[in-house]
């Protein structure tokens, strides 16, 4: 038995995936994109959508391709009620490896975005701070994981905030009974990677080992996406764009944010 159908649970021929330009984006990431993909029904009942992250070719594919695989491997271990639901591990027929995993309506992100003035309302924002914060707790008291990327565009949503679902864990790393990151496990070249914006302030200083990285990662993290529903703003972009700049120095950029990090660790 191949590795696409030992992570699909299923030992007969695998689903045939149409290629990229047959697909419906949902959305992407660094490296991917998702798309969305119907399935034929069975015995006469209905089968229900899945959402498709696809490698896309690259320079770094390799690199995302291993981030897909370690997704795969992580996902079909976890059985909570708000982490999506891993679905199968498979192949194309561009022949491009693809993770099937349940599909939610949209993203924490895309209701921020699309939200014109008022902030959400506080039962709304409570119900992600539950659902997302049991989530949290499962991964890392129960499975002993710190996601790593915590951020709007990492948590899904069914309906009007009906079924909350945390999503992308190709870039987990694992802790110990302490909480803390294992190096021994995760190896010596392992390290935080996330969304800067929404980084730590200790991920930042990593490579110092200044700091120890623990599960308190993610929930400060977690803390700044709440924060983005009652701002409607990302994390630290008031501070660091000029909206009367046309200009973005990316270098500049990349300085400023570290400075403002650094508040928080003097």
């Amino acid at each position: 038995m191949d590795r696409k159908n030992i992570l699909s649970g299923k030992e007969n021929k695998p689903l045939v995936i149409p290629a990229t330009p047959d697909l419906k984006r949902l959305g992407y990431g660094t490296g991917v994109g998702v798309f969305h993909v119907d399935r034929s029904p069975k015995n006469g009942l209905m089968s229900s959508p899945w959402a498709l992250k696809k490698l896309i070719r690259g320079k770094n594919s390799t690199v995302m391709g291993q981030r897909l695989r370690t997704e795969a491997d992580i996902l079909r271990k976890l059985n909570h009620p708000n982490i999506v639901g891993f679905r199968a591990f498979l192949r194309t027929t561009d022949g491009l490896e693809c993770l099937a995993m349940e599909k939610c309506h949209t993203s924490l992100y895309d209701l921020i975005e699309n939200r014109e003035c008022d902030s959400f309302a506080p039962n709304e924002i409570q119900k992600v701070a539950l659902n997302v914060g049991m989530a949290l707790d499962y991964i890392h008291n129960e499975i002993h994981l710190l996601h790593g990327d915590i951020k709007s565009a990492n948590i899904l949503i069914k309906g009007n905030f009906d079924v909350i679902k945390l999503c992308d864990f190709g870039v987990s790393l694992p802790l110990n009974a302490d909480g803390c990151l294992d190096r021994e496990t995760a190896g010596k070249h392992a390290t935080y990677i996330g969304t800067q914006l929404w980084s730590a302030p200790e991920v930042s200083y990593e490579k110092t080992n200044a700091l120890i990285i623990t599960d308190k990662a993610d929930v400060f993290s977690f803390g700044l996406t709440l924060w983005e529903m009652m701002s409607l703003t990302s994390p630290h972009m008031v501070d660091l764009m000029n909206e009367t700049d046309e200009s973005f120095d990316e270098i500049a950029y990349e300085e400023k944010l570290d400075a403002l990090i650094g508040r928080y660790i003097l």
